[in-house]
């Protein structure tokens, strides 16, 4: 398994790099491959791929939350993973995929967006250190959409919300999520009108404070005894792999 480098790093407009598989690169990977990063501000809602559109670019997240989602005939979307400082968007490409299979797109803003043309991404990790962290993490991800399947069919919405709350927070690090009610329909499965009453009752027991486009954690350790055990689940999955 690669060891994270912990030394300081740059990306190429300055910012610290914050995305765990671009510093688990050897410190001579990441020189070879950090001229060829492309930054972006993302834009919340704005499809990143699209399903069965070509996958030009990957990219891997410095902070905030990604959803990629599945679209069925009629338009609706679900989620089926979420991506955030961990990972990174488009791992399909790894496995020779250039096809967007779901939408994915930003829903919680927290920082620029890296990205790899995804020929260059191809070439890159084919072998070395790239390789082996983008292999680990390809696992991860498959492992966190089999958890998401099973909790979809079989735990309660606010179980499932709890979960996805407490993710959240972890990769934005703060007691505060940018987050409209009408994407965490999307990531649930469910029509608007659920989430807010079910954010109305979290509110109401004091373990979260709601208002439009924000959500604050007050009880964290409220939300991890009402959480189903996929949280717990999920974090074990990326620990157990050095992610």
């Amino acid at each position: 398994m690669p060891t994270q480098n912990r030394t300081r790093r740059m990306l190429p407009d300055g910012t610290p790099l914050h995305n765990r598989l671009l510093g688990a690169l050897t410190a001579a990977d990441y020189a070879r491959i950090r001229p060829h990063l492309r930054m972006h501000n993302a834009v919340v809602g704005r499809a990143l791929h699209e399903h069965g559109a070509p996958v030009t670019s990957v990219y891997f997240p410095n902070g905030g939350v990604y959803s990629v989602t599945n679209q069925m005939r009629d338009g609706a979307l679900v989620e089926v993973a979420t991506v955030g400082r961990e990972g990174m968007l488009g791992v399909g490409v790894f496995f020779g995929d250039r096809a967007g299979t779901g939408r994915t797109f930003q829903q919680v803003p927290d920082g620029p967006l890296p990205s790899l043309a995804a020929g260059r991404f191809v070439r890159e990790s084919a072998a070395g250190s790239f390789h082996d962290v983008v292999a680990l993490y390809a696992q991860a991800h498959l492992l966190q959409v089999m958890q998401s399947a099973a909790c979809n069919a079989l735990h309660d919405l606010t179980q499932r919300c709890c979960r996805w709350l407490l993710q959240t927070q972890d990769r934005v690090e703060s007691p505060e999520l940018f987050l409209k009610h009408e994407f965490l329909a999307i990531m649930l499965g469910v029509h608007r009108p659920t989430v807010t009453a079910v954010l109305g009752t979290l509110q109401h027991a004091g373990w979260i404070a709601s208002r439009y486009g924000r959500i604050e954690v007050l009880k964290r350790r409220r939300l991890e005894a009402a959480a189903c055990e996929c949280y717990e689940v999920t974090r074990a999955h990326f620990d157990r792999l050095g992610l």
